[in-house]
């Protein structure tokens, strides 16, 4: 998989891609993560990318000439699965579209910023809008991190036990069971004794019971 990230606050981004799990499927070649600074495709002296919006108003808008000039760029090099756009007006951010993006090939992401992209940006290239929660950050670069860390980690072999992922919340509408490690028990406080039986069926019997009833206390609407 290969995914290009523009942004015009590119040393944002470098650092989260140079560490953890998402570094590694990188250096194993099981993804590329690209990041492209909106200024290189500026004509403006100053290589500003924002402008005033017509009709007035506070706040400064991406023009849509370097972002046209960026994807059209990438685009003559490479097809891609979906061309997305951070915003928080997007469809909210889930497990189900982490699972269905994680089978593209190549994804191109365009982080907002200011009061937004010109929207004939949107209508003439955005073919997906995503936004991670019903709040306003000062940009698209840690939304782009939170999706891209997201899909990568479902690759096959990026996770060295590839069925962790496969039991993480949301997978199955339903959040994680408690979980636990040594020591058994930590200053009077034992694990539940099921989890020391060995009895592999009992035990997945009981993680999913608790999984539904935590999920029935903290996220109801996951099982409507």
């Amino acid at each position: 998989m290969r995914i290009d990230i523009i942004t015009c606050l590119p040393k944002l981004l470098d650092s989260f891609f140079a560490h953890s799990i998402v570094q590694r499927a990188q250096q194993s070649q099981q993804v590329e993560v690209v990041i492209h600074d909106l200024r290189d495709y500026s004509t403006d002296k100053h290589k500003r990318v924002d402008d005033y919006m017509f009709g007035g108003g506070a706040g400064m808008v991406m023009q849509i000439e370097p972002i046209a000039r960026c994807i059209r760029a990438l685009q003559a090099e490479r097809s891609y699965d979906d061309i997305i756009y951070m915003t928080p007006d997007g469809d909210r951010f889930d497990q189900r579209t982490a699972n269905r993006l994680s089978l593209a090939k190549n994804l191109l992401i365009l982080c907002g910023h200011y009061k937004g992209v010109d929207e004939r940006v949107r209508e003439l290239f955005i073919t997906k809008e995503i936004s991670i929660g019903d709040y306003v950050l000062t940009g698209g670069e840690l939304p782009a991190a939170v999706v891209a860390d997201s899909i990568i980690r479902l690759i096959p072999g990026v996770i060295s036990d590839e069925t962790s992922a496969l039991t993480d919340s949301f997978q199955d509408d339903l959040l994680s069971p408690p979980v636990y490690t040594r020591p058994a028990d930590f200053e009077g406080h034992a694990i539940p004794e099921i989890l020391l039986s060995g009895h592999e069926a009992k035990i997945n019997e009981w993680r999913f019971e608790k999984a539904v009833e935590r999920t029935k206390a903290r996220r109801p609407d996951l099982l409507g």
